[in-house]
């Protein structure tokens, strides 16, 4: 019989194929990069409100959470639109590979965020991290436009994931979920009546299309983030850090095997997105140990 820890790492691996499924189906679903973010979004919300009220919590908070919760919701909202039209102009592949770089852009935002430190590996790694993109920027100048939006994507989802890192020490994940989703449908819907173009949220989908944005928001958006938050009190941080940096390696494989040669990429594309991974999981295996040294030495102090 599996041990709980057992069962709780194969559901950790569960969940970060689901992520990896995400960019699959993003390119599966028809439809442009800013209507699918607010159909995947809605849903989202309604499916963690469900969720909410059978569980019975209280959706209050203060005036000064909802304003960052709120905010953070747009930023979400921008990190998957430009996410979802990395992949629409590009391919997976591409976009998954530079979401990788979101290393880099913690190694900066972190000690400002944190107010601590500036880590000497971390820089190092950030250097190395750039060495890999200059890789990927020489394939083919047809994906160089997926790069960049890959890039601003990675950019704003450290951003969010910074902000709720403080967020989620005093909240619920499903009452920060549903804010954030419900902030990010009104800022899409706002943006688009503005810009005349809410036209694109089109009720008439194909079946497939419908099926898709279902899965993506329940599965790949509601069920992961819930879960994921959940899983992180039986696993060490560690753990879920390095298991998640699979998830780019589980999408590219993924979309390999259901799109096949669309995306095939040169050489240099693949060692380069391996400089960005082994960088990324590098960094994670330094920051546990520098993690244990300093509990070991908290608990000495305690014993002296």
């Amino acid at each position: 019989m599996l041990s709980d820890k057992f069962k709780n790492y194969l559901h950790l691996h569960f969940i970060v194929f689901v992520w990896g499924f995400t960019a699959v189906l993003g390119k599966l679903i028809t439809i442009d990069a800013l209507p699918l973010v607010w159909y995947r979004m809605l849903f989202a919300a309604l499916f963690v409100l469900l969720f909410i009220v059978v569980r019975k919590n209280k959706l209050q908070v203060n005036r000064k959470t909802l304003l960052l919760l709120l905010g953070t919701g747009v930023i979400i909202a921008l990190h998957w639109v430009t996410f979802f039209s990395s992949i629409k102009v590009s391919n997976v592949s591409v976009t998954l590979a530079t979401i990788s770089s979101g290393a880099f852009f913690a190694a900066i935002l972190e000690p400002i965020w944190y107010k601590r430190k500036v880590i000497w590996y971390e820089i190092i790694f950030g250097l190395i991290v750039i060495g890999g993109l200059g890789l990927i920027f020489n394939i083919d100048a047809s994906y160089k436009e997926g790069i960049v939006l890959a890039l601003i994507s990675a950019f704003l989802a450290t951003v969010f994931s910074l902000m709720n890192g403080k967020l989620i020490k005093e909240h619920k994940p499903s009452i920060i979920s549903f804010y954030e989703l419900g902030a990010g449908v009104v800022f899409l819907s706002i943006y688009m009546l503005f810009q005349g173009n809410f036209s694109q949220v089109n009720f008439q989908l194909s079946v497939s299309d419908w099926i898709y944005i279902l899965i993506l928001a329940s599965f790949c958006t509601a069920y992961a983030f819930i879960a994921s938050v959940k899983i992180m009190k039986f696993l060490s941080p560690y753990t879920v850090m390095l298991t998640t940096n699979l998830e780019p390696v589980y999408g590219i494989l993924l979309a390999f095997i259901i799109f096949g040669d669309s995306e095939k990429m040169d050489p240099m594309f693949y060692l380069g997105a391996f400089i960005i991974l082994i960088t990324v999981i590098a960094n994670g295996i330094l920051k546990n140990r520098t993690a244990k040294k300093n509990l070991k030495a908290a608990n000495k102090q305690v014993v002296v």
